[in-house]
């Protein structure tokens, strides 16, 4: 695994204990109440929204401490001994983990994690970060996605890109520009309805490559994060319809969603021709009012070769 590299796979994973309050903050825990004043729904609800903070302040805890802080022992605590990664540079185990960890903190002591928002669903947090391993760089666009299985973490995904200079848009690749200007999800009982809204629109738009699906869910005054692509309905329509033409074979498959509130976040390996190693994407939507309002991406290519047998999907 080259420096760079090893730097980009593991600095990212310092991350997360910058999350640790946004975690928290994020959930949003339902107020505490007596048992005897709590329905069975409510006292449902009150527990998942812990499960939900605590995976979150795991996830970020594990992150930082690892690579930010070299403090191996978060993964004793936190990650079960047959951790499954996906990450094409680190093999399996908590092991291999900590190796990385303490290799990449040696390397790159002033590493910072900067976590941007986070979103937690079921059994799944996916965490979106700007890893910057050398002070003064732009580092990388990291989203980290981490399932947990009795308290602990099981197994994880990522992509990572180079952040570049400039933007088509002038819009950075991290921060909320629609209205509330937060990175935290909104309320979770949106869920559900952004979920069926944004996979339809997602499924309409990629997989079937039907360009009509813009007008139909896109807000006018959509916010576009990807750099290559401009600003608004008209801006995401020609960087897509310029994909499809250029990749007249693409097939995109979807591997996971996870959405909270407002966000919904599709996990995907584009294939732009048989044969194609392709790409792993993450694309993370805004929902507000029944409309896509604002999109965030980030891109990698599939390697050939893998330092485990998981794929990265």
């Amino acid at each position: 695994m080259s420096a760079r590299t090893s730097a980009r796979t593991s600095a990212r994973r310092a991350a997360t204990a910058a999350l640790a309050a946004v975690a928290i903050t994020a959930v949003g825990i339902v107020p505490a109440a007596s048992a005897t004043t709590m329905t069975v729904t409510q006292q449902h609800q009150q527990g998942d929204s812990a499960r939900l903070a605590h995976q979150k302040w795991v996830a970020v805890h594990v992150l930082k401490g690892v690579f930010e802080r070299g403090d191996t022992g978060v993964v004793d605590r936190f990650v079960r001994t047959g951790y499954i990664q996906h990450n094409p540079q680190v093999g399996d185990g908590a092991a291999a983990l900590k190796a990385v960890g303490r290799s990449f903190h040696q390397q790159f002591p002033q590493a910072t994690y900067s976590v941007k928002r986070v979103i937690a669903e079921g059994d799944l947090v996916l965490v979106h970060s700007n890893l910057v391993a050398t002070p003064d760089t732009r580092g990388n666009a990291v989203v980290d996605i981490f399932r947990f299985q009795g308290g602990k973490i099981a197994e994880h995904w990522d992509v990572l890109e180079d952040v570049p200079a400039t933007s088509v848009s002038g819009n950075d690749m991290f921060s909320t520009l629609s209205r509330p200007q937060t990175p935290i999800p909104g309320q979770r009982w949106l869920t559900e309805r952004n979920k069926k809204l944004a996979t339809d629109y997602y499924d309409r738009l990629l997989v079937h490559q039907d360009l009509s699906a813009i007008d139909t869910y896109v807000a006018p005054e959509y916010h576009q994060h990807n750099p290559g692509i401009a600003d608004g309905p008209e801006g995401a329509r020609a960087g897509l319809a310029d994909l499809f033409q250029q990749s007249p074979q693409l097939r995109v498959e979807p591997k996971r969603i996870i959405a909270e509130g407002d966000l919904v976040a599709f996990h995907s390996h584009f294939i732009p021709s048989p044969g194609d190693p392709g790409l792993a994407i993450v694309d993370i939507f805004r929902i507000r009012d029944g409309k896509v309002v604002e999109h965030w991406d980030v891109i990698q290519s599939v390697p050939t070769t893998s330092a485990n047998d998981n794929t990265m999907f």
